[in-house]
């Protein structure tokens, strides 16, 4: 149960790490990313985290931390219980123990009893032989039958005694194996469900940020598409934005930031023409673009 519950410990406390350290460490900046060059211009993606988005997840950990410490209070209860029950179980062998003792003293006595009562017969039949009486020789050969069934019914129990010993032994030994062989496999089980848990996420993080670069080029494109474009002012020149956009794609807020301000003006312009922008239906992908920065570069 100890080596089970450290287990199961260590593995939520570095679920904890990780979660803490992708809040921490999640890219805020604002400055443009690269993209292919198979791209017709360049074009940087940011993500603004809502700060209180930020303390509710963190207290959302601190309270599964105070849950998982409430869990560990009920293992050590449930471990004291055990140990308790292993005590009592301990004390119930030492009882057998003393039970097979008092037997083996028993059937000793009997042995002895039955060496007695051997002798007995020995000197009844020597007293048979003797007197030559009929009566004599009855009783003699009656001590003797009864000496040897109370030896025999002796020994037959002592055995059986002997036998229910050895069982519970060997019971206690199966059972001891099976409870062993069990904890392996279901930390085996665990092992391998945290490891397909980490691949899954791992996955749907890629799939996550590849829908994120695929709808910001279709934005990248809307926006070209509404901007109204002169090689005389504009040529070799661009535009930071940072728009905000609603569920539905409609753009709610657009900050400009460093560059050309006829590029700059342009691209305001050709956003809220646009009026909404692709988004994606997935919550997790839309959480990603809710806020996105972009360069601006006008094609000629």
């Amino acid at each position: 149960m100890s080596r089970k519950f450290a287990i199961a410990l260590f593995i939520s406390f570095v679920l904890h790490v990780a979660l803490v350290a992708v809040l921490l460490m999640g890219n805020f900046d604002s400055k443009p990313k690269a993209l292919p060059k198979a791209a017709p211009m360049q074009a940087i993606q940011a993500t603004i985290v809502d700060k209180s988005k930020i303390e509710a997840q963190l207290n959302k950990i601190k309270k599964k931390k105070r849950d998982e410490a409430k869990r560990v209070k009920e293992l050590q209860q449930q471990a004291a219980a055990a140990k308790r029950k292993r005590a009592k179980e301990e004390k119930r062998i030492k009882d057998v123990e003393r039970q097979r003792k008092k037997k083996l003293r028993e059937k000793k006595a009997a042995e002895s009893a039955a060496k007695k009562a051997r002798a007995k017969a020995n000197a009844a039949e020597k007293l048979r032989k003797q007197k030559i009486k009929e009566k004599e020789k009855k009783i003699a050969e009656k001590a003797a039958a009864d000496a040897k069934a109370k030896r025999l019914k002796e020994e037959k129990a002592a055995k059986k005694a002997d036998d229910l010993r050895k069982k519970k032994a060997a019971e206690r030994k199966r059972k001891k194996q099976e409870a062993k062989e069990r904890a392996i496999q279901e930390q085996m089980l665990e092992q391998q469900m945290a490891a397909e848990m980490a691949v899954r996420q791992q996955a749907r993080r890629q799939q996550t940020m590849t829908e994120v670069g695929r709808f910001t080029a279709l934005i990248r494109q809307t926006i070209q598409g509404n901007l109204i474009t002169d090689r005389s002012t504009m040529e070799g020149k661009s535009c930071k934005l940072s728009i905000s956009l609603a569920p539905s794609g409609f753009v709610t807020n657009v900050v400009i930031g460093k560059g050309d301000k006829v590029v700059c003006d342009a691209s305001k312009t050709a956003i809220y023409k646009a009026g909404t922008l692709p988004v994606s239906k997935d919550p997790e992908v839309f959480k990603e673009m809710r806020t996105i920065s972009l360069t601006v570069v006008p094609e000629f």
